[in-house]
């Protein structure tokens, strides 16, 4: 049976119905472009420590929207605020330490409301704090204490990954503890898909298994360990990470912002430029 007009001979109304749709659907867009491409700061540290300025509006003209800080060089909140209105960038998001978690908190959300982020990320947890799952888990509470009164202000708590939550605890992964015990409405992730890659996880499972958990990444390439040759992190577009498939689910995922980073290049602002360059072509 025709599912719009039922039995019988094809018709002109069948036609020309049959013929928009086709229509219709070769105007639809089958791939877009990534967006917002932003930038974490850790990648040009060295070069914010020299010329704060200078490097965000050579960071701006590179075609970057958007940056994440990792530490302000010593700058008062509403300086930083204003570097970033001259330099025409929106920072949604800023690194904190773990142990700022404590007493401290309260003036930093103060501080990260000041400047105009929208999220508090917590880049890594010490490693003498999760030794085991029991330890994990007073984590996980600690967490959803700081994304509550992150919350409170009209703030979002994140925690970002490195590869040592994919190594098991008591037959365990860490991440999985922090994911299954925080409170999605509190707790969100900042999936960093170089390290939970090397860690041996592959990132569109867990966007499976935690739908909208993730709405920030950092965008970091993995040319793979080989005989002879350890794992290493390259510009984006030089590695092995399938980025298409990555980004494929980021709807699933819950992404909105996606930061370049990497740790160690040889040239920053070269590095930040090839890796923007990349993405900026890429279509997802």
């Amino acid at each position: 049976m025709d599912p719009f007009f039922g039995d019988g001979p094809p018709t002109r109304r069948r036609f020309l119905h049959v013929s928009a749709l086709a229509l219709a659907a070769t105007r639809l867009p089958l791939t877009e472009k990534l967006y917002p491409i932003g930038l974490e700061l850790y990648t040009v540290r060295t070069l914010m420590a020299r010329d704060f300025d200078g490097t965000l509006a050579k960071v701006a003209a590179i075609g970057y929207p958007e940056v994440e800080f990792a530490g302000y060089f010593g700058r008062r909140p509403a300086d930083v605020r204003e570097s970033l209105k001259k330099a025409g960038l929106a920072a949604p998001s800023t690194h904190l330490s773990f142990e700022q978690l404590g007493s401290a908190w309260p003036g930093v959300l103060h501080d990260a409301k000041t400047i105009g982020h929208e999220y508090v990320i917590i880049p890594s947890i010490p490693d003498q704090a999760c030794r085991s799952l029991d330890d994990c888990r007073r984590i996980a509470d600690r967490f959803n204490r700081a994304g509550q009164a992150a919350r409170d202000v009209g703030l979002t708590f994140a925690y970002h990954n490195h590869s040592s939550e994919f190594e098991p605890i008591e037959g365990k992964l860490p991440y999985d503890v922090l994911l299954e015990r925080t409170d999605p409405e509190l707790v969100k992730f900042e999936m960093d898909l170089y390290w939970i890659s090397l860690g041996g996880q592959n990132p569109v499972d867990y966007f499976a298994r935690w739908p909208g958990r993730f709405p920030l990444v950092h965008v970091k390439d993995l040319v793979r360990a080989a005989p002879g040759r350890p794992a290493r992190m390259v510009d984006v577009g030089a590695g092995d990470l399938y980025w298409k498939a990555i980004f494929a689910k980021r709807r699933q995922a819950g992404m909105f912002h996606y930061f370049v980073e990497h740790d160690e290049p040889a040239d920053p602002m070269l590095s930040v430029r090839k890796s923007y360059e990349y993405l900026s072509r890429l279509e997802v």
